[in-house]
């Protein structure tokens, strides 16, 4: 029996992978093992960054909340402990933007604490 081969599928499946890879530089777009390296990395680089994602904002956001803290002669510990014990429903990206953006707001809040 004749050995069968899904050369329809086999073509599709090298096809989307060399689509994945449009734009990569020199043979890592064009030529089958380069591309399929690449984009088998880039794919990986993709899933661990986008939970590393995560974790930056959350830094941005404690460094924020602390430099405005400091201004009003809180730390951070100091100042999310106030918050948490008073019940204020602010989570870190709200308080973030308000140390940033309003800190007039923010300084309201930290006057609630002194």
């Amino acid at each position: 029996m004749p050995r069968s081969v899904n050369n329809v599928a086999s073509r599709e499946r090298r096809k989307r992978t060399l689509e994945l890879a449009k734009g990569y530089w020199g043979r890592g777009k064009n030529v089958w093992t380069v591309a399929k390296n690449k984009v088998e990395k880039g794919l990986a680089y993709a899933y661990r960054d986008r939970k590393a994602k995560k974790r930056d904002y959350r830094s941005l956001w404690i460094s924020r909340i602390n430099a405005g803290a400091r201004l009003h002669g809180m730390s951070y510990s100091e100042f999310m402990g106030k918050v948490k014990a008073s019940g204020i429903e602010l989570n870190r990206k709200a308080l973030a933007d308000l140390a940033a953006n309003h800190p007039a707001a923010f300084e309201a809040i930290v006057k609630k604490f002194k």
